[in-house]
């Protein structure tokens, strides 16, 4: 009985803040006929400029062009998560959607608890069995996962070719498999044209508190610029944020991640590896809406436009037209399989 008022209250925490959630649709703003999603941010909430703000341009793109409800719940302690994902599957979603790694368990648990209602978890991580194999979504849970490392190559050697320095930077949040995914591919891009550069590779912690810590960031992004790295790529969520302001204070280069984060510090932004987290939330959402959803393993990659580099007016001048036609190069390549981009340090 103890527990079972425990979970009640959590609940009922989570539905209160619920109604102070914005979202571009909510149950006040129903739309007939669209399909009704409720989405559970990741650590950073909002305003990330990143990874978060990715997924609610994505949801709120589905609301103003096909007419779904949208629901958000911006989540504080771990304990939150997996509330907001209960509250929102017992109220028979559409669609339950978890921003983030870190909802994996939780989701995978509650899709066999409810499964009638889909699922949908943004960088899913697969379980494994004893054997070591990895082990599929249940059958009503959209896995939407990113071949980051591929466009990370990209920036990589973007890195190398544009530093003018035999040392490049790289800034992680938590030090996990998904962000050495980042670093693997990235790694990889400064080694492919630049075989003797040194790649300097740190993170801010191993907590999921190492995605919102600007000031880790500007004190490792610091320490990287007075090494003799004159370019920084970070993937770190708004830790990022600390890595912009070295790079400013410094008049040095950084590499935004998940968004273009030109605004973050103009002209000291050399490009951003862009991930396509708006487009693979639209597409679950559309997928329910028009009742063609299935379970399974969704990858996002170059060659379906779920990574890719910012290149436009506002940084090519930072960029050498010898060296945007080699990336794009590379990116062909890649896509064509000329060249393999390992996702493992």
């Amino acid at each position: 009985m103890r527990k079972l008022l425990i979970v009640a209250a959590a609940l009922l925490a989570v539905h209160v803040a619920l109604l102070f959630a914005g979202g571009g649709g909510t149950a006040a703003a129903a739309k007939a006929g669209g399909a009704n999603v409720g989405i559970v941010l990741d650590v950073g909430g909002r305003g990330d400029k990143s990874f978060n703000d990715g997924a609610y341009a994505g949801a709120d793109s589905a609301v103003r062009t096909i007419g779904s409800n949208v629901r958000f719940i911006e989540p504080g302690e771990g304990s939150d998560r997996e509330a907001g994902l209960r509250l929102l599957a017992a109220e028979k979603m559409d669609l339950v959607i978890g921003v983030g790694f870190i909802f994996s368990d939780d989701i995978t648990n509650l899709a066999k608890e409810y499964p009638n209602v889909s699922f949908a978890c943004v960088d899913y991580a697969l379980a494994v069995d004893k054997a070591g194999n990895l082990l599929p979504p249940p059958p009503n849970v959209a896995a939407l996962k990113f071949r980051e490392e591929e466009g990370s190559f990209l920036v990589g050697a973007l890195a190398a070719l544009v530093g003018k320095s035999k040392k490049v930077g790289f800034v992680g949040g938590m030090d996990i498999p998904l962000i050495h995914k980042f670093e693997a591919g990235y790694r990889a891009g400064v080694k492919y044209v630049c075989p003797d550069c040194e790649v300097i590779a740190q993170y801010a912690g191993v907590t999921p508190d190492a995605f919102k810590n600007p000031g880790k960031g500007k004190e490792l992004a610091l320490s990287q610029y007075q090494s003799g790295v004159n370019v920084i790529f970070h993937a770190s969520g708004s830790t990022g944020q600390g890595v912009f302001e070295a790079a400013r204070v410094t008049d040095k280069l950084a590499i935004g991640v998940d968004a273009d984060q030109n605004d973050e510090a103009p002209g000291h932004v050399l490009t951003s590896m862009v991930k396509g987290v708006n487009a693979a939330v639209f597409d679950a959402i559309q997928r329910v809406q028009s009742k063609t959803f299935k379970g399974g393993i969704y990858s996002f990659g170059l060659k379906e436009g779920g990574v890719g580099y910012v290149y436009d007016d506002r940084n090519k001048h930072l960029i050498p037209d010898s060296v945007h036609t080699r990336v794009e190069q590379l990116r062909q390549d890649i896509i064509a399989g000329r060249i393999k981009v390992p996702s493992t340090r």
